[in-house]
Order: structure tokens, then sequence, then C-alpha cells
């Protein structure tokens, strides 16, 4: 890959092994927002409304985290790819199965499932830029926090 620059206390290497890792957050990011809004349309049933509703704004959430990872990957010299093809190319993830109108359950059951290895996904790649690249590894932690609350609410549904 080639920087378009690098930055003060990062060697190339290095922010060509954080880029990658940023990337790969990207892809799965900008897959989460279609994957829940895949479920937003689908639901249905018993607290059709609650669910529904409830999902959006993750949406939201996970298109900024998407947005500050993209960015991430600028500030460090390298360009982001936010094609579908990408999201595809960088998929090392398991896909949401799950699909047509199911009840309410299914759908919270197959989010649960989806964020389990999303925020497992970010752990690792936490673990990885620790040693890397501390700003890169602060980014991705305030991510998992939104991502382990919005799967809390998940599973309160579940209970």
């Amino acid at each position: 890959m080639a920087l378009n620059y690098t930055i003060p206390g990062l060697s190339e290497e290095v922010s060509e092994k954080v880029i990658s890792i940023l990337q790969s957050r990207l892809s799965q990011e900008q897959e989460a927002s279609l994957v829940l809004k895949h479920a937003h349309w689908n639901v249905s049933g018993p607290n059709f409304v609650a669910v529904h509703e409830m999902i959006d704004p993750q949406v939201d959430i996970v298109l900024n985290q998407a947005d500050e990872s993209a960015e991430r990957i600028s500030q460090l010299g390298g360009s982001p790819d936010g094609r579908p093809d990408a999201i595809v190319r960088n998929r090392d993830w398991a896909e949401l199965e799950l699909t047509g109108t199911q009840s309410t359950e299914a759908y919270i059951k197959a989010l649960v499932a989806y964020y389990d290895e999303f925020i497992q996904n970010d752990r690792n790649a936490i673990a990885e830029l620790d040693e890397l690249d501390i700003v890169s590894s602060n980014i991705i932690q305030d991510h998992v926090q939104d991502l382990e609350k919005f799967q809390w609410f998940l599973r309160a549904h579940l209970a």
C-alpha cells in the first residue's frame, strides 16, 4: 500500500499495519449499518415498535464509527475503502444469515450473535493497536463501549 505520508512517531510499516486493522473495522462497521437496517425493516411481532425504534439510532452510531475509522486511516496517510466490495473482501466474520420478515426475538438473537463477533473483533483490534498506535486503539475502545451498550439493550429484550 502506498501511503500519502506518515505521521510523526509512526513508521511506514507500523502505519500500514494500523491502517489494515482499521480498514477491517471500517468494513465491519459499514456492514453493521446494513445488517441493522435489514433487521429494522424486517422485524415483526411482539415488541415490534420498541425493537424497530431501538435499531435506528444504532445505525447512526455505527455509521459515525465508520466515519471515525475512515478519518483515522486518512490521518495516517492511507486511503479508506468504503466501497461495497471492500466490505465483502475484508469480511473475516460470519454474515447475518437471517432473511425476510421474522419475529423480533429471532432478529434480536441474530443481532446478539452478530454483535458477539463484532465486539470480539474490535477487542482483538484493540489488543493489536495497543502495541502499535494508542490513538487508534482509543478510537476503537470508544466504539466497543457503544457496541456493548447496544448489545445490553438487545439482551434485555430476551430476559
